[in-house]
């Protein structure tokens, strides 16, 4: 009997300090596409091994995602690059450790005849977030095609990308500018997606990320989002190349798995709606790309927003220690 409970007793210990090796680590990130592998990485317990439970923080706005920087709750963050350097210029301590969104804007009209922005000239677009990175990128595309866009176009700026479908929907205006998931959202909603067996009220217009490869003269891709770490990263190396890792993992399984993985995200993210959700898959463009190695296209970009609004990436292109090495 005596030996039973030394047994127990071991065995309990040996059960006690592993849950205490157990941490929890928050990682931020919004409601886009960005973060949805980090929600996979949550559910699949992916650094249990390193004794490491991972929990998701949903930031709404900008002002959220400095409460939780100041507050020092969180290390990893997926949010937009141009915010990234933003913070960086604005002195907070943090390395860009990848770009993983390639390709999630585009146009959506009522109007299957708009082919390029130019035909938009003289139409009213909705438009999230005036002065922010899509915002941006629509104008400069815009002045590539000889353009003026306060005199040649009528934007109609509204506070949120939500805001923008839900005019849609209701009719009260016929094109706008969304980031994917949410085109493909509003497509469903009004059953205009692929299978719809009746004329579709809205349909996917201009992929912005091809419009800015042809007029530019580049990659019709857009290094939009990604993850990046807040404070020193010295003898994290190992918990950072490993989350990489992980998050490319959860990157694929997203990409090849897209009717489970909105069912997983939208359990998460209850504002996201799962065929939509899923439809929106295939139409972003995703890579997994270390932040260093896309310093180029990284910096090309940011040259873009800070000639047409300084502000989007605090005044400068940041220097390379913006980069984790």
């Amino acid at each position: 009997m005596k030996q039973l409970l030394s047994i127990l007793f071991i065995a309990m210990s040996l059960f006690s300090s592993e849950i205490k090796e157990q941490i929890t680590i928050k990682v931020a990130g919004p409601f886009a596409s960005v973060s949805h592998p980090i929600i996979h990485m949550a559910e699949n317990k992916s650094l249990k091994d390193m004794g490491i439970n991972i929990e998701f923080v949903l930031w709404k706005n900008p002002d959220e995602l400095r409460a939780l920087i100041l507050n020092g709750d969180i290390n990893f963050i997926a949010l937009p690059t141009n915010v990234a350097a933003n913070l960086y210029n604005k002195g907070v301590d943090i390395k860009l450790l990848n770009v993983s969104i390639w390709g999630i804007l585009g146009m959506i009209s009522r109007d299957p005849n708009l082919k390029s922005l130019k035909d938009f000239k003289g139409k009213e677009i909705a438009v999230p977030f005036r002065a922010d990175m899509p915002d941006i990128v629509l104008k400069e595309l815009i002045k590539k095609h000889g353009l003026d866009p306060q005199k040649n176009f009528n934007f109609r700026y509204v506070s949120s990308p939500i805001d923008a479908m839900q005019m849609l929907i209701l009719r009260r205006v016929d094109h706008a500018l969304l980031a994917e998931p949410a085109i493909s959202i509003a497509l469903r909603k009004t059953k205009s997606f692929p299978i719809s067996v009746v004329a579709p009220e809205l349909y996917r217009s201009v992929d912005l990320q091809k419009e800015w490869g042809e007029l530019f003269q580049t990659k019709a891709k857009l290094p939009q989002a990604g993850i990046a770490y807040i404070g020193d990263t010295k003898e994290k190396e190992k918990l950072i190349n490993r989350f990489l890792e992980e998050y490319s993992k959860s990157l694929d399984w997203y990409k090849q798995n897209p009717l489970e993985a909105s069912k997983l995200i939208v359990k998460e993210l209850p504002m996201l709606e799962e065929n939509g959700l899923a439809d929106s898959i295939e139409h972003i463009s995703f890579e997994s790309i270390k932040a260093i190695d896309a310093k180029d296209d990284l910096e090309f970009f940011f040259n873009i927003l800070k000639n047409s609004e300084p502000k989007s990436i605090g005044g400068e292109i940041p220097n390379s220690n913006l980069y984790y090495k």
